[in-house]
C-alpha cells in the first residue's frame, strides 16, 4: 500500500552522522501520510543514530566507515532510486530544517511545476533572527550573489540541506563527479541549473542549537572558496572555455556507485 501524492512515490532520505540526539524529534514531524519511504544513511556514526533508525522502523543503510557528506548523499539518492521512488526530499536529521516542509516541497515536485525544490533560511528575512550566526548569513549572502552572477540564476541562497528532486534529475545528473564533502551540495545545485531544471524555493525557518549539525570555521573557509570554484567552472564551461566531468551529462551516473552494506 504506497502513501504516494500525486500519484507518486515519495521518499525522505536522511544523511545522518552522529545524530542520534535529533533523530527520532526529526523523523516524528515527517508527514507521513504522504510519504512512501524513510531512509537513513548512516556515515560511520559513532553513537545510537542507526540503533534509534531501526527502533522508528526507518531503513537503514551503514557505511562501513565515515565517508563524507557528499558520499552519504549519493548512497541516499541511488538506494531512493532503486525503490522506485519518483521524488526524493533530502532532510538533515539533525532538527535544523522545519520537518512539515517535506509536503509542499514534494508536492511541488509531484505536481508537475518543479524539477528541484530547495527550502530557503533566507526568504522570510528571520535567519538571523532564528539564530543562524552573523558571520554564517554574512558569508551566505556574500557568495550567494557572487553565484548568482555566475551562474545567471536568481536563488535566495545556494547553501540549504534541504532539497527535493524528481527522480529524472537524479538519475540525469552526473552526481558521481562531485565531491565526498560538504560542496556537494553546492555543485549539485549548480549541476541543475546548467542543465536548465525548473528549481523552485520555500521559505523554511532553521533553528540554531547545540545539538545541530555545523561545520566548523576553517571547514566553512574550505567550503567557500569550494563555492566559487564551483561557480567559476560553471561559467568558464558555459563561454566554451573550459570543460568539467561535473557538467558532462555523459559521465558517471549513481547507477555505477558503490554497494553499502544494508542492515
Amino acid at each position: 500500500m504506497f502513501a504516494m501524492l500525486y500519484g507518486k512515490r515519495i521518499a525522505v532520505v536522511l544523511p545522518a552522522y552522529n545524530a542520534a540526539r535529533t533523530l527520532e524529534k526529526t523523523v516524528a514531524e515527517i508527514p507521513k501520510d504522504i510519504v512512501d519511504t524513510i531512509l537513513l544513511v548512516d556515515d560511520g556514526s559513532q553513537d545510537e543514530t542507526p540503533a534509534i533508525a531501526r527502533r522508528l522502523g526507518l531503513q537503514v543503510f551503514l557505511h562501513e566507515r565515515n565517508f563524507g557528506y557528499g558520499r552519504n548523499q549519493k548512497t541516499c539518492y541511488r538506494e531512493a532510486l532503486r525503490l522506485n521512488a519518483d521524488v526524493v526530499v533530502m532532510l538533515h536529521p539533525d532538527y535544523q530544517y522545519q520537518p512539515r516542509l517535506v509536503l509542499p516541497m514534494a508536492a511541488m515536485i509531484a505536481g508537475g511545476t518543479h524539477d528541484v525544490v530547495q527550502a530557503s533560511r533566507i526568504l522570510g528575512g528571520k535567519a538571523v533572527s532564528g539564530g543562524m550566526p552573523l558571520y554564517k548569513y554574512l558569508s551566505n549572502r556574500g557568495l550567494t550573489f557572487i553565484e548568482n552572477l555566475l551562474t545567471g540564476a536568481k536563488l535566495s541562497e545556494y547553501h540549504s540541506g534541504y532539497r527535493a528532486f524528481s527522480r529524472e534529475v537524479l538519475l540525469t545528473l552526473p552526481l558521481l563527479m562531485n565531491s565526498d564533502d560538504f560542496v556537494f551540495d553546492n555543485e549539485m545545485l549548480a549541476q541543475a541549473i546548467y542543465f536548465d531544471y525548473r528549481i523552485g524555493e520555500i521559505s523554511c525557518p532553521a533553528h540554531y542549537f547545540p545539538e545541530a549539525s555545523s561545520i566548523n570555521f576553517q571547514r566553512s573557509v574550505k567550503y567557500g572558496f569550494g563555492v566559487l570554484w564551483t561557480g567559476l567552472r560553471f561559467r568558464l564551461q558555459k563561454l566554451g572555455f573550459a570543460s568539467f566531468r561535473i557538467f558532462d551529462k555523459s559521465a558517471h551516473g549513481l547507477a555505477s556507485y558503490y554497494r553499502p552494506s544494508v542492515s
